[in-house]
């Protein structure tokens, strides 16, 4: 299944989360696209099969600048090419803010539920109070991901 990831990323650790779910998602037999800086032209031209969203959470619950171009477009158009997707959501954040914790990711989880798209899987929450290495801590949640999408073929 051909897997597009899209990230949002403050100081690079859920660039570095999507790096590693893409060899991972490969090494299971999916094809991949990843851009870090995509925009909806990009991603729909990709032609994905599911989606994997991948963000970091800053200020107050809100998503990074690197994500908010792709996140604008994507609910100011709604495209139906989305729809019925499956897909799910890989959230970064830090506990010690409870207030906004992992915002960043449930803004991303109610766009894909806006879009229509179907969440495989519970979003995965990474803490960076708890963890050094979000990529590492990934794999199980990735694992799962990659056997879900293949139910979905």
């Amino acid at each position: 299944m051909k897997v597009a990831l899209f990230s949002g990323s403050v100081y690079g650790a859920a660039e570095e989360v999507a790096h590693h779910a893409v060899a991972h998602l490969e090494a299971a037999g999916h094809a991949c696209y990843y851009n870090p800086r995509v925009d909806l032209a990009a991603l729909l031209a990709a032609e994905p099969e599911a989606l994997l969203g991948i963000t970091s959470t800053t200020g107050m619950g809100e998503l990074p600048d690197t994500l908010m171009p792709l996140y604008s477009e994507l609910r100011d158009q709604l495209p139906s090419a989305l729809r019925g997707l499956p897909g799910a959501v890989i959230a970064l954040g830090d506990s010690s803010y409870s207030d906004s914790y992992c915002g960043g990711g449930m803004l991303v989880a109610e766009l894909f539920d806006e879009l229509g798209v179907q969440q495989v899987q519970p979003m995965l929450r990474l803490d960076a109070s708890e963890s050094v290495t979000p990529e590492a801590d990934a794999v199980p949640w990735l694992e799962r991901f990659a056997k879900a999408l293949e139910q979905q073929a």
